[in-house]
């Protein structure tokens, strides 16, 4: 296939390492099936830079702060390194959640509102302490590090004694947090492929929300094609096309997102390196859209 020669970058450090681990052997295993010369590279342990002499296309299957803050796309940027996904700027715009909120709100693209906090102590279960510009927050909300994936140390509150439960579960607490106002009926995700939507799913789970347990644990979870109306369709996509673009996206990306009861939507937030395991959101909607996981990683190789 082509004169590609691709390192696979999966593992890293962050707490998304096992995911990674499970996305990155499938991504490459994929690869090699389609024919192309590959390597599966460990990083940070097994990196080092003469391997990309080896080589000349990376595809990033790091999830976390290694593969989506922005820092390895500038590195293999200045190395001259074609790689999958979105730029530098993108990945700054998106991986820190109070800093992707802030570039949808400059485009005027909806998302709940939040206050953000700079680490977490018991003082913050009086809420009255939080009345900042964005909004004043009641229950319930959500608690989010501002930066992590796969929903790791997220709370969903409803009451004053699960943010000290919250509090006292995290695994991190210093560092910056957002409490986010909870918008209850749908959750979906649309991902995006080469600057085209596709299918959105709806997310479908018996725990208060699709968390860690829901998203790669449980096989009661669905992911199931969104029913929605033709409108209702068509605004969804033009949304998730508008903030791919707005946030400089580019390759493949997936927009995560709610819609009311009243069928506003509001985006929650943008993947850059989207799960690939065989319970991730990715996969299961290009199979709705007949491209089964080989294909799949195909076209974000061949559409860089």
């Amino acid at each position: 296939m082509g004169s590609k020669k691709i390192i696979v970058l999966y593992g890293g450090e962050s707490s998304e390492r096992e995911v990674s681990l499970e996305s990155g052997k499938n991504i490459y295993i994929a690869i090699l099936e389609l024919g192309y010369e590959a390597s599966l590279i460990d990083y940070p342990n097994d990196f080092t830079p003469a391997i990309l002499q080896e080589h000349n296309y990376v595809f990033i299957a790091l999830h976390g702060q290694d593969g989506e803050s922005g820092a390895l796309q500038d590195y293999l940027l200045k190395c001259g390194i074609e790689y999958s996904g979105s730029n530098s700027a993108a990945c700054l715009k998106t991986w820190n959640k109070a800093r992707c909120k802030e570039a949808l709100k400059a485009n005027d693209i909806a998302t709940p509102r939040w206050a953000s906090i700079p680490e977490l102590s018991e003082d913050y279960a009086n809420l009255s302490l939080l009345q900042q510009e964005m909004f004043t927050p009641s229950y319930p909300l959500f608690l989010k590090p501002e930066e992590d994936g796969s929903s790791i140390d997220v709370f969903k509150i409803l009451h004053q004694q699960d943010m000290l439960d919250a509090i006292k579960n995290c695994t991190n607490k210093i560092r910056p947090f957002i409490l986010e106002e909870s918008i209850d009926h749908r959750e979906l995700t649309v991902p995006i492929l080469n600057g085209e939507c596709l299918p959105s799913v709806e997310i479908i789970t018996s725990e208060s929300f699709y968390n860690y347990e829901a998203k790669y644990l449980r096989d009661d979870t669905q992911l199931i094609r969104a029913n929605l109306s033709p409108d209702e369709q068509k605004r969804l996509d033009a949304l998730c096309i508008k903030t791919f673009h707005a946030l400089g996206c580019k390759g493949w990306a997936r927009i995560d997102l709610l819609q009311d009861l009243d069928g506003n939507f509001y985006i929650l937030e943008v993947n850059t390196v989207p799960g690939m395991t065989s319970h991730s959101l990715f996969p299961s909607s290009a199979k709705i859209a007949g491209l089964d996981y080989k294909s799949l990683v195909r076209e974000i190789i061949e559409g860089a």
